[in-house]
């Protein structure tokens, strides 16, 4: 009989959003079902694991209703698909692909798996040039590389959202090529979602977003599926469409506690702190789908925001996370403490792939030792407000005052910008003003022939000028 035919009654028992069946024969991992209801309604369900003895089937609408004696599984014989096209550009889905924006469905252009096509290493390119997102604390000194994927490590009531947002607002890639931007929202409240939502459209970045919105109320079962969803569609724009996609994927976190609920529901034996053994493998099919394809024009770039519990970066989902991807960007709860927006802790935060990405030539040395000297003056005025605690301002020297004085206006001015946007030009411009608070003969991270150009004293303006805080 063909597989999309078959239709048994062997349901076990019910747990959670969960369907365990007795064992029927050729039943593949990660195909879809249908769940047909004694009153005729059905739901979408997928396996998530056959053996010998019983397979489970995970509903992603629900099981209330669902009974062991006159519930049907009618097995399709394929993947979870998504119907994808251009159109799906300023359009907003729920998190299992159905349109919530009040407009028809997609006309789609074509149907693909939301598991992805594994991409061979040797047909991976390098990552190369940058996304400006506006931020100087990350085009500057965590630069942001396409191709790349850098998480967001954020803490509970620190503005992860409002960076998220902010970024997508201001996103842009300098070459002029087509960019998009493929939003993900992973157990998110209504509050949130509403934040999100009215924020895009102010600005209009709806126009080249596509919006992903898994509820916190929605079921459990369908965040493991939303960001599956949203890289298919971003798969779709960045290699058929030969876009440059970014995607925001937040916040992770729900989505392991989502694995975390369902392996207990499996009755699965638990890993560290509860989470399945599997975690790592599970978040690297989702990370791992970021990056370029050699003889292709588009990119793929992640930018995936975790919540730490308790602000512990050893916590498994930052931990995990931090061996799969390439760097971090850290948001501090002192410097947010101290009204600091956006807090970004650069001690911590790196970028393993800013190098490929800060330009050719003259503009990648000049990015580069400004970003050098910028690090090493600011872990120097970082040790020297340390040393005040303990003897006091009076007890330091002229030196020491002048890196003090520049760590607080580095914290204050440079990372804490606040909403306004800044060019890469404009970053570089106002590190040379920052760098320019300390005597030119400490700037030994910078080459003389651009500490001779732009550094700026009274009687030396630099080719650059100022540039307002």
């Amino acid at each position: 009989m063909d597989l999309i035919t078959r239709e048994f009654q062997t349901v076990k028992y019910v747990s959670g959003s969960l369907i365990f069946i007795e064992a029927v024969k050729k039943v593949a991992l990660f195909e879809m079902v249908e769940v047909v209801l004694p009153d005729g309604s059905k739901r979408r369900g997928q396996v998530i694991m056959a053996s010998d003895t019983h397979s489970i089937i995970q509903v992603l609408e629900g099981t209330a209703g669902i009974d062991t004696h006159y519930t049907k599984i009618k097995l399709l014989g394929d993947v979870a698909r998504i119907p994808v096209a251009p159109s799906m550009l300023g359009r907003i889905f729920n998190g299992i692909g159905d349109p919530i924006d009040g407009l028809p469905p997609v006309l789609p252009e074509k149907d693909l798996s939301v598991m992805g096509l594994p991409v061979n290493p040797i047909a991976r390119e390098m990552a190369s040039h940058f996304i400006q997102t506006g931020i100087s604390a990350i085009d500057c000194l965590t630069t942001l590389v396409r191709g790349q994927k850098l998480p967001i490590f954020s803490g509970a009531g620190l503005p992860a959202n409002e960076i998220a947002a902010q970024i997508v607002r201001q996103a842009k890639v300098s070459t002029g090529e087509p960019f998009a931007i493929v939003f993900c929202a992973i157990g998110l409240t209504d509050l949130e979602a509403a934040f999100f939502m009215e924020s895009f459209e102010k600005t209009m970045a709806m126009e080249r977003t596509v919006v992903f919105m898994n509820l916190a109320d929605d079921p459990t079962i369908e965040r493991l599926m939303t960001p599956r969803l949203a890289l298919a569609t971003a798969e779709y724009l960045a290699f058929e469409k030969d876009m440059h996609v970014l995607v925001i994927l937040t916040d992770m976190t729900n989505y392991c506690e989502a694995l975390r609920e369902i392996g207990s529901a499996r009755e699965e034996i638990p890993g560290r702190r509860g989470y399945p053994g599997y975690m790592y493998t599970d978040l690297a099919m989702i990370f791992e789908r970021a990056g370029r394809i050699k003889g292709g024009k588009g990119s793929i770039t992640q930018v995936p925001i975790l919540t730490m519990p308790d602000d512990d970066i050893t916590h498994p989902v930052p931990d995990l996370s931090g061996y799969i991807t390439e760097g971090q960007v850290l948001l501090s709860r002192s410097m947010h403490g101290r009204g600091v927006y956006p807090p970004i802790d650069i001690l911590p935060s790196l970028s393993r792939l800013m190098g490929l990405g800060i330009g050719e030539g003259k503009t990648r040395a000049d990015h580069r030792s400004v970003a050098d000297q910028l690090y090493a003056f600011y872990s120097r005025g970082r040790e020297v407000s340390r040393i005040v605690s303990i003897v006091g301002e009076e007890g330091l020297t002229e030196k020491d005052k002048k890196f003090l004085a520049f760590s607080e206006e580095f914290e204050r001015n440079f990372v804490g910008q606040g909403m306004t946007e800044r060019t890469i030009e404009e970053t570089l411009a106002y590190g040379w003003r920052l760098l320019s608070m300390i005597p030119k003969t400490e700037l030994i991270r910078v080459k003389k022939e651009f500490a001779d150009a732009y550094y700026l004293d009274e009687n030396s303006p630099g080719e650059r000028g100022a540039v307002n805080a």
